[in-house]
């Protein structure tokens, strides 16, 4: 399996575009997105849990339930939540999707992302789609990626390349995601693509079982979002044998989704809002593996640790305290907790109980982009990992004036 370049396009068939429509008032970012197929290709999703849902989301459910669909358009600047007319909106930029690619608008995905209860118009829309017809392209990736983006600094895409029975097939993402994002499904937006031929009902396994160790183990704020989704489109372009049931081919086929799915969550915790570190969680030697996640999770979470992981504290009390409130299971006297970066590794407590350490060099390590916390638990064979990112000045600072 090798990274690829060409992200949402890597996979055959597949073109996207992304344009400036005039939903955002800064006519230099693009805030319509476009990815589509050449041929109808199956289709699975998961959605956010908040019982407050944009209306994207409602539509884009009505029109996969039959496991098709054949192109995704998404706005940024704007989230189409808790508005009046947000499904007529959604509807009807479909519909006019639709007539410009000569496609049902029932096999299309329609997502939004931005502020939330904004006044929505359909002008943007019917000034912004002939030209996002227009300009798709075999390489648009990049263009797509940047029309999702909101407080995001970074695009964010990956592609791999695998084989399934001979043939070569790729998969590709684009995400969206820097602030409103905690665990609960989906915590983001995230469009994938494939040309490997896997039915509606497996691909919709696979993506369901990923996501539970991927984009669930991800948390930058505690706060659940509205709108987020995760879509996958799967076209057979690559011309495999076409998955329909549990083996080899659908067990390489996860990896190649988990390839892609843990790449776009790095990179989404380490954009997170104000963020200047990405902070990764790992957790062994749990007895279960529902508390290996629980832990994981609760460190990533505590707004204490993320806070002296800016100030590249080695405060690894705040670990333990995450660990005891999380409700997990644990010998607290058997934890063990180290940090580690690209400037070493440093043991801060084992058995539940502080060790000597120097500060100077712990310091050093934790003033890297990258840091793990590890921790042990030393009561079985289990292990997850959560991503998150530090707490900053600048996190209060974005948020502070979002919507003015």
């Amino acid at each position: 399996m090798n990274i690829i370049t060409g992200g949402v396009c890597a996979a055959k068939g597949f073109l996207a575009n992304g344009v400036h429509c005039g939903i955002r008032k800064n006519r230099t970012k693009r805030d319509l997105a476009l990815i589509y197929s050449e041929t109808p290709a199956s289709a699975a999703a998961v959605y956010t849990t908040n019982l407050v849902k944009g209306a994207p989301l409602a539509v884009t459910k009505k029109h996969i339930a039959n496991g098709v669909a054949q192109a995704i358009i998404c706005n940024s600047g704007n989230a189409n939540t808790c508005n009046a007319n947000g499904a007529e909106i959604a509807e009807t930029t479909c519909a006019l999707l639709a007539d410009k690619l000569g496609i049902a608008a029932d096999d299309i995905v329609v997502a939004s992302t931005g502020v939330i209860g904004q006044p929505m118009s359909i002008e943007p829309f019917e000034a912004g789609i002939p030209s996002l017809v227009d300009g798709l392209t075999s390489s648009g990736s990049e263009l797509a990626a940047e029309g999702i983006m909101t407080t995001d600094t970074i695009k964010k895409e990956v592609a791999v390349e695998f084989e399934l029975g001979g043939k070569t097939c790729r998969i590709g993402g684009i995400a969206k995601g820097s602030g409103m994002i905690h665990p609960n499904m989906a915590t983001m937006l995230v469009f994938i693509t494939t040309d490997a031929a896997i039915s509606p009902k497996m691909l919709q396994k696979a993506l369901s079982n990923d996501i539970t160790n991927t984009f669930n183990m991800l948390s930058i704020d505690g706060d659940t979002s509205t709108n987020d989704m995760v879509v996958v489109l799967a076209n057979g372009a690559a011309g495999n044998e076409e998955i329909t049931e549990d083996g080899a081919d659908f067990t390489e086929f996860m990896k190649a989704l988990n390839t892609v799915t843990v790449h776009l969550c790095r990179t989404i915790a380490g954009d997170g809002e104000g963020a200047t570190k990405l902070l990764e969680c790992k957790v062994s030697g749990a007895g279960e593996l529902s508390t290996a996640k629980t832990v994981a999770k609760s460190v990533i979470c505590s707004s204490l640790l993320k806070a002296a992981m800016f100030g590249a504290d080695a405060n690894w009390g705040r670990v333990l305290c995450a660990i005891g409130y999380s409700g997990a299971p644990v010998d607290v006297t058997k934890v063990g907790v180290s940090f580690r970066s690209a400037k070493g590794t440093i043991e801060v407590c084992r058995d539940g109980a502080g060790v000597d350490f120097s500060e100077e060099r712990a310091k050093d390590i934790l003033l890297e982009a990258e840091i793990e916390i590890l921790v042990t638990l030393g009561d079985g064979e289990f292990s997850a990992t959560a991503w998150g990112c530090d707490l900053t000045y600048d996190y209060v600072k974005i948020n502070g004036d979002y919507r003015t």
